[in-house]
């Protein structure tokens, strides 16, 4: 059973590594998974694609019906939140939500701290989450390459910790929220030119389901 277990990984990861999971729609992401092993799979595709973002949503996904059932619950939820937050890049991922805040919108230029507009835009986003309450948020804050790698580490983390600390301010459960930097290991451009280290200057909402929306989707997918 290992051995077959270990062979359909195989043949999982390859697919998504070979089409960088963009030829398969939401459901088949989330059933595909599911096939092979859910979270563990995930997890290791996420990792193996480098993008922390995908690795949290991959590593948290269910898969199967109950996994397109949760992603029927994200596609409602991300419609809204393209309506409401007209500064930020909205993606429906798998199973989960990206949320992608440019640090012009959230931080001035090597700053942690929150300015009235930063405010503004979490204020939409959490009039969103709180009409959503069966979900997990994890915020990641990035960095460019400019200064040493433990400086960039600690402003990344000083970021995401001032988003959790504002949200949770205003309502957002702390059981909801959690915070990671991964510096400027993570990039989504090269580092070569002010355009690509500004796309790389950023945090990133990763919005995924909770165990309450998990065991609603498996009772609904039972029926």
């Amino acid at each position: 059973m290992r051995t077959i277990q270990k062979f359909a990984w195989t043949l999982v990861l390859g697919s998504f590594l070979a089409t960088g999971c963009k030829s398969l729609n939401k459901t088949q992401k989330g059933a595909g998974i599911g096939a092979a092993g859910g979270a563990v799979v995930g997890g290791v595709i996420g990792r193996a694609a480098g993008n922390t973002a995908m690795g949290a949503i991959l590593g948290a996904a269910v898969g199967g019906t109950a996994g397109a059932v949760i992603g029927r619950r994200m596609d409602k939820q991300a419609e809204e939140m393209k309506q409401v937050m007209g500064d930020a890049e909205v993606r429906r991922e798998g199973e989960g939500i990206v949320v992608n805040f440019k640090e012009k919108v959230l931080f001035g230029f090597n700053e942690a701290a929150l300015g009235a507009s930063a405010k503004s835009n979490l204020d939409k986003l959490k009039n969103v989450l709180d009409k959503y309450p069966d979900t997990n948020i994890q915020i990641i804050g990035h960095t460019d390459d400019k200064g040493t790698d433990n400086y960039n580490q600690q402003l990344s983390e000083r970021r995401a910790q001032a988003a959790v600390a504002y949200l949770r301010s205003q309502g957002i459960a702390s059981g909801r929220l959690t915070a990671t930097g991964k510096g400027e290991s993570d990039p989504v451009a090269a580092n070569t030119s002010e355009e690509g280290r500004g796309q790389n200057r950023r945090v990133e909402f990763v919005i995924t389901a909770n165990q309450q929306m998990v065991e609603d989707a498996k009772k609904e997918a039972g029926r």
